[in-house]
């Protein structure tokens, strides 16, 4: 199984994961002209050694209009203290200052991203989420990249409308709208399509802590839209100070991400690290693991819980019940509870997908007040079926195989018919059939 970790301790952004995997990529130049060719207005893409605490990496730069975003962001602060300073001398009315803006943005168009006003038009024009949409659609990319990248700003949007009480259909992108971050999250729909792992795993997030500026002023880190796209998801702070989660990279793991965890039992084939733009006193990047994830380790929760109340048809009827419902195992033992009464335990295997409607069964079919669980896993063999023509007829069974060894078990209703139509014991027909099949 294709596998892809995403090592997370020190947060996520679009740029990092964007370089992260362009590090796992065969032929990453090639793929690099790939993304320079895809016509996104203004845009073009770097790829830039980097190193953090010893560790060299990539930094993938997106350009626009020859200008990266640290040198856009220096304009807008510049430009933007220069609009308070005419606004407040001036007493312009919003709608005068709405306009103004809008002028930039035709000029920046017409001059085709020459001098500082194009480039301040692209840090702070606001796009909709329809703008963003119409965007994307005239990149032509292969319709599964498409879908995610809409499916990923369609996300940004329902966090924003959620957090500021809007209709999507009202919600205008700051940061999120500009290009380098459309060219960001494309870059990492195009990386994955091309890498096709069966699963991604990723570390629990790690936030960081105090307090970030953006186009609403200063937040809390994380900002309301990236705590609210990491709603479920395990997180954490740390004590670095700074914003290491961006809602770019939020809204990408929630959209790619199987689960979130401990790395799985996996062989390593690549190691790409995505860099980003500020130093800490931890190496400040993305780490992805690429590599094959054995099929037959296979992650499992336990849950048990004790019962002394219950009848053995009860706990029958929950344990069947629970079959139903998705565990991969149902088993009971006997045990001495306190003051040396005789009770049950009860444990179930599940998947941890399955763990809330194996708790919800727990709860409505026993009487436990508490479920314990324990994270585990499981080693199986292969399993396959298989039927053969034999002189008594079709013959089903299992083979088992993986570890160095090979099973066969003949199923028991294809023996019992056998045994029945021949006269001999259930012994003596699976004798007869193993030497039928070589076996």
């Amino acid at each position: 199984m294709k596998t892809l970790y995403l090592d997370c301790g020190m947060g996520a952004a679009g740029d990092m994961l964007s370089a992260a995997l362009l590090e796992l990529m065969p032929d990453p130049d090639s793929f690099l002209r790939e993304l320079n060719g895809l016509g996104i207005p203004g845009v073009r893409y770097v790829r830039e050694s980097d190193e953090k605490c010893g560790i060299t990496g990539t930094h993938l730069s997106v350009r626009v209009y020859g200008r990266s975003e640290e040198e856009h962001t220096h304009s807008d602060h510049e430009h933007e203290h220069q609009h308070r300073h005419d606004y407040e001398h001036h007493d312009h009315h919003d709608h005068t200052y709405e306009h103004h803006e809008h002028t930039h943005t035709h000029q920046a168009e017409a001059s085709g991203g020459a001098g500082d006003g194009s480039l301040q038009y692209f840090r702070r024009h606001h796009r909709s989420l329809h703008q963003v949409e119409r965007l994307v659609r005239d990149l032509h990319l292969p319709g599964s990249v498409e879908a995610d990248v809409l499916a990923v700003y369609q996300s940004i949007a329902e966090a924003e409308s959620a957090v500021h009480g809007v209709e999507v259909e009202e919600i205008h992108f700051h940061e999120v709208g500009s290009r380098d971050a459309i060219a960001d999250v494309t870059a990492v729909c195009l990386l994955l399509s091309r890498l096709a792992p069966d699963e991604i795993v990723a570390s629990p997030i790690h936030v960081g802590s105090g307090q970030v500026e953006c186009a609403h002023g200063i937040l809390p880190v994380p900002a309301p839209a990236t705590a609210h796209l990491l709603k479920g998801i395990p997180i954490y702070s740390g004590g670095i100070q700074g914003e290491l989660c961006t809602p770019t990279g939020a809204a990408l793991l929630r959209h790619f991400v199987t689960r979130f965890g401990e790395m799985p039992v996996m062989q390593v084939n690549a190691v790409g690290y995505g860099m980003g733009r500020k130093d800490f006193e931890r190496a400040n990047c993305v780490r992805a693991l690429w590599g094959e994830r054995p099929e037959d380790v296979e992650p499992l929760l336990e849950l048990s819980c004790n019962v002394d109340d219950m009848t053995a048809e009860e706990i029958a009827f929950a344990m069947d019940r629970l079959f139903e419902g998705g565990a991969r195992e149902v088993y009971t033992a006997p045990i001495n509870m306190k003051k040396s009464r005789l009770g049950t335990l009860l444990r179930v295997l599940c998947l941890e997908r399955d763990r809330d409607a194996m708790l919800r069964l727990l709860f409505r079919h026993t009487s436990t007040l508490g479920v314990r669980e324990a994270v585990m896993r499981r080693y199986t063999l292969a399993r396959s079926k298989d039927t053969s023509q034999t002189p008594y007829g079709p013959v089903r069974y299992k083979t088992a195989e993986g570890w160095g060894t090979v099973r066969r078990k003949i199923e028991y209703e294809d023996l019992a018919r056998i045994a029945r139509e021949q006269g001999i014991s259930i012994a003596q027909a699976r004798a007869v059939v193993e030497r039928v099949l070589g076996g």
